[in-house]
Formats: structure tokens, sequence, C-alpha cells
């Protein structure tokens, strides 16, 4: 259910990314939209990885420097049949973690020092089992597209914004009138805010999937769960100094926000994610 959920919130995304193109550039303008999009994926593919480590100053470790994490990563990667990927550490006190890679063979898991210190061995076993999940899942690669192409959305609505204030729109047809410039105005509000909201669906959709992969993988569904509330409310006591534009790598929102701003998290609802691991332990309660 939630690859399908997946594949269709992807093919709305690309069909958006292609209406805005031809709504401000007509045929011409839906192609360039679309090879825009496709660089940046190419971009974000071989180097994303590179770019959100060096962002966040982790450093790989070995197994003599974080035995535990380490043994830890190592140990669930064989129970996955993944390669063993490279192991970081983020020099933070806020308790979080995330995991990032082109595809199972270039894969990272990372970890901060907070998230070190504040879970017990297997706390921390179920969320490293879930970073594995987003690796075993290819999660990676699909946030990494969908929030390519959310961005090049906003991207060209901005062009578009800028040209309109500089007199560049409706020069390729001198009939246009108001009502088109009135919706090329509103598409230009509410195709950015579309597609930020399809993308925050996605992630939401590969976090359920990941807590339920990772807890089959630790075999020990009220470990992350356990680790979830924690995890909580350290993030809340000591917020990560994180980028929004990466906010849903990490195994939850690093950012503050609540009211309408949850409407845009890139993570479900805590309870929700809970509620279902408990299920996982103790069956539908009834």
């Amino acid at each position: 259910m939630n690859t399908t959920k997946t594949i269709a919130l992807m093919v709305v995304l690309t069909v958006l990314l292609v209406f805005v193109g031809g709504a401000l550039g007509g045929r011409q303008g839906m192609i360039m939209a679309f090879i825009f999009a496709s660089v940046m994926n190419l971009v974000s593919y071989w180097f994303s990885d590179k770019i959100v480590l060096r962002m966040y100053n982790a450093r790989e470790v070995t197994e003599a420097e974080a035995p535990v994490l380490y043994g830890i990563t190592r140990d669930l990667a064989m129970r996955s049949n993944l390669p063993m990927p490279k192991v970081y550490v983020i020099p933070s006190d806020a308790p979080n973690a995330f995991a990032t890679g082109r595809n199972p063979k270039h894969a990272a898991v990372a970890a901060t020092e907070g998230i070190l210190r504040l879970l017990n061995r297997d706390e921390l076993m179920g969320v490293m089992a879930h970073e594995l999940s987003h690796v075993m899942n290819r999660d990676i690669l699909i946030g990494t597209i969908a929030a390519t192409i959310a961005g090049a959305i906003s991207m060209i609505a901005n062009m578009a914004q800028w040209g309109m204030m500089f007199g560049g729109y409706g020069r390729r047809d001198d009939n246009e009138g108001p009502g088109n410039m009135i919706s090329a105005i509103a598409m230009m509000i509410l195709a950015p805010i579309a597609a930020a909201l399809v993308q925050m669906a996605i992630s939401r959709s590969r976090e359920f999937q990941a807590d339920a992969t990772g807890a089959r993988i630790s075999g020990n569904p009220m470990a992350l769960a356990s680790a979830l509330k924690k995890l909580q409310m350290g993030s809340q006591r000591v917020p990560l100094d994180a980028n929004p534009a990466t906010a849903h790598m990490f195994i939850v929102n690093p950012l503050r926000g609540g009211g309408i701003v949850s409407l845009f998290s890139t993570h479900p609802p805590m309870e929700q994610r809970i509620a279902r691991l408990e299920q996982m332990a103790y069956g539908p309660i009834r």
C-alpha cells in the first residue's frame, strides 16, 4: 500500500512540475521544466550524500572509535543482507539519526552524539534498523527525487514571479487577458504549496514503512517505540540546527513547529507511529 501510494504521489509531483512549466512557457516550458528537474535529480543522485554529511560536520568512524554503534550497524546489515554502510557520528547534543547514499552499495548511516548518550543498546538497535530500512526500501533515492522535484516547482514559480514583476509574463501571447493573469498568479502561489504537501505525504508514508521494517529487522518493536518517545522529548529539549530541506531524512523531525505548521511536517504524528509499533508487538486493541 505504501509503495503504491508513493508511486502515485511521485506521478502527481511530476505532472504538477510539467503543468507549471506549461502554464508559464507552453510546450517549450514543459520541456524545459522536465529537463531542469532531470538535471537536478542527476546531481542529487551522485552528490546528495556527500553534501548532507558535510552540512552536519559528520565524521566517519571505525569500530574502534564507536564500537557500539558500529557493531549494531554491522549486525543489522548482516541480518538484512545489506552491504556494510559507512558509519558517521555528528557532533551535536540533539538526539537524531539519518541514512543517506544513492543505493545500498553506497549508503551511510549517521547518528548524533546526543542519541548515543540518550538511548540504551536495544533502543539504538531499533533506530539503526529503521535507518537501514530506508536503505533497503530505496527511500533515500525516492526522498531525494521528491525533494528535487518539489524544489524545482518552487524555483520555477519564483522565477515566474520575478518575470512578472519585470513585465516578462504575457509577452508570448498578446491575446491573454486578466483571467489568465489571475490564473498565473494563483498557480505561482498554490503550486509550491501543493508540491510541498505531496513531498510531505511521500516522506510520511516512507516513515511508517521504515518503522515497520525496522521493527521486524531488530525483532523488538517496543524498543523502537521507546526510542521514538525518548527522541521526541529529547529533540524538543535540544533541537538540531537543521536545514529544512533535509528534515525528512531524520528519524524524528528536527524542526520545531505546531498548529498549521504540522500540516507540512515531514514525519507522521509520533502517537500514530508508536501506536502502530505497539500493535505489531501486542496485536490490535480490542
